[in-house]
């Protein structure tokens, strides 16, 4: 096998690259004399096939980009110090030109063209069984209506095709947005009939993963009755077994991940070395490695005081990434509702015996800690500041980390920390990969897609019904009658404020305020960093720079309003 590499060239929906700064011909020899066209006729090659299908989702989920993409620029996040993208954070200057838009786009259209590969080929595989065949087929069509959801959503009405290219596409469409949800529905309604109920491997699509994030489709599209119905199969079908863990805490504790909750997952190793940390085999070769969520929202907390606090397994590794906006933390009732505490790591404790002269605010004050005194106190509340200078520990009570109207400011390093993801297996503190699967769909998410749905409809009494379920799951003991709601306490946004409290940093946010028209009103109301720069063309991303330059009918291939 032959390749000219000439010059770098990006190669569309493949996902591939071809690169090379000099004119020199580089000569492969290809001793087995197999090719994609003649691997994939059996049923080992076709495996691999399916397999590599799967393995694009780890390009978002657990991934900086897919947090980025999915979680900031919304109500409920802003930026940290450490934050790489603060354009998709604030939408200040946003434009085609990062990174982490032209990972997701080139990778998921290389997902895209390995389904549509598959999909067209699987009749010449010798020697599956006729109900092999259906059931791969099935499988690749989840995961094409799965990729062609995120790109239809991020990105509105671009490329869409359902044919497989085996090498350089140059030109490119624009397709209406309905036509691709045409496809995910025909897509998902084929994995629906055609996937096995149940599987032995875990992380394989199956019908209830299907009818799971069909429901999510249907409530997207803003078809109500079809969407209440289908999460209801998912949350009756007693066969499937899904049951909500009856502590919230639970679910996130790294011995109990592959639990009745989980619908679907990604599923990340606890052998760091399969997860794939660089590959040649991916575009760019690049690191996508185990889930990272547990190092983007934690605050530094080793630099209050490194005398006494200093960076370990149990606290985290802190990027910095991402912290919560003010108005996060104040949908939160912490006397009743476990979430906050279950979500949120508000105390630091001293892991090393020492002296502090002096708090942060309190200079003159000296004090001894012992392993296991409190360090560092965020409150989410304002406290009376003599009271809190006196402390030996530090407080950051919320006018100490934000602003008056609940922005940020310079003050974007020490502040509540979402310690959901946090994985304490690590083998030491400077660890950046981390063996936590990523749920991608979990039975709490039906409950709200039926409620929402149900508020849709018209009927908040059943709307209450399905918040009130995970609400009395949610609710510290003895506080399961104060978490009850009513019909008449049901409204979109308070909706939307449950999703908040159930599904923070879950990589939905964004896509939940796209769907409800909510991005900019929310935004305006509860962000200040973001709102600031907020336009209504913000409710698509920038198509990346890389592939607009790329594509020769550049007239007919053209950014999204908005950006230039």
């Amino acid at each position: 096998m032959r390749n000219n590499i000439n010059k770098i060239l990006l190669v569309l929906l493949t996902g591939a690259v071809i690169s090379a700064s000099c004119d020199k011909k580089l000569e492969e020899y290809n001793p087995s004399g197999i090719t994609s066209s003649t691997a994939y006729t059996t049923a080992k090659g076709f495996e691999t096939l399916v397999n590599a299908a799967y393995t694009y989702t780890r390009f978002w989920y657990g991934k900086e980009e897919g947090y980025q993409i999915s979680e900031m620029g919304t109500d409920i996040w802003t930026g940290g110090t450490g934050d790489v993208y603060p354009a998709l954070s604030t939408y200040k200057d946003l434009q085609g030109n990062l990174a982490a838009l032209s990972l997701i786009w080139t990778n998921f259209y290389a997902a895209v063209n390995l389904c549509n590969t598959g999909i067209a080929g699987i009749a010449k595989v010798t020697d599956y069984t006729a109900q092999q065949k259906t059931a791969r087929e099935a499988e690749l069509r989840y995961l094409r209506a799965f990729y062609n959801w995120h790109i239809v959503e991020v990105w509105g009405g671009v490329h869409f095709t359902t044919e497989p290219n085996a090498g350089a596409v140059t030109s490119a469409n624009k397709t209406p947005v309905e036509t691709f949800y045409k496809q995910i529905f025909e897509d998902l309604d084929y994995a629906v009939k055609n996937l096995p109920a149940t599987s032995a491997e875990y992380g394989r699509a199956t019908i209830p993963v299907a009818k799971a994030f069909l429901a999510r489709m249907y409530l997207t599209r803003g078809m109500n009755q079809q969407a209440m119905d289908m999460a209801n199969e998912v949350i009756n079908t007693t066969s499937y077994g899904y049951q909500l863990v009856p502590n919230y805490g639970d679910l996130w504790n790294m011995g109990n991940l592959k639990n009745k909750e989980v619908i679907w997952a990604v599923d990340y190793s606890t052998n760091l070395t399969y997860n794939d940390l660089r590959t040649s085999a991916y575009p760019y070769g690049h690191p996508r490695g185990s889930n990272s969520g547990h190092l983007l929202f934690l605050m530094v907390y080793d630099q209050i005081n490194s005398n006494i606090l200093f960076r370990d397994v149990n606290n985290g590794r802190p990027f910095n990434r991402y912290m919560p906006t003010k108005a996060l933390l104040d949908l939160f009732n912490d006397k009743i509702d476990s979430r906050y505490r279950s979500s949120f790591q508000t105390v630091w404790y001293c892991n090393k015996a020492g002296t502090q002269k002096g708090n942060l605010f309190n200079p003159g004050l000296t004090s001894t800690f012992k392993i296991g005194d409190t360090v560092a106190y965020c409150a989410k509340d304002t406290q009376n500041v003599a009271e809190m200078n006196a402390k030996p520990y530090t407080t950051y009570d919320m006018p100490r980390v934000y602003t008056s109207n609940g922005g940020t400011d310079e003050r974007k390093k020490f502040y509540v920390s979402l310690k959901k993801f946090k994985d304490s297996t690590r083998a030491v503190q400077g660890e950046a990969q981390s063996a936590r699967d990523v749920f991608v769909i979990r039975l709490a998410e039906m409950y709200l897609i039926a409620a929402e749905a149900a508020f849709k409809l018209g009927n908040p009494g059943p709307a209450a019904t399905y918040l009130n379920k995970i609400r009395t799951r949610a609710a510290i003991p003895g506080q399961e009658a104060a978490m009850q709601v009513s019909a008449s306490d049901i409204t979109l946004d308070f909706i939307l404020d449950e999703r908040a409290r159930e599904l923070a940093g879950e990589q939905l946010r964004w896509f939940d305020l796209k769907r409800t028209n909510k991005l900019i009103d929310r935004i305006n109301k509860m962000n200040p960093d973001a709102a600031a720069f907020i336009k209504p063309f913000h409710t698509v991303r920038p198509i990346p720079q890389i592939q607009i330059d790329a594509v020769t009918n550049k007239s007919e291939f053209t950014q999204n309003e908005g950006y230039q």
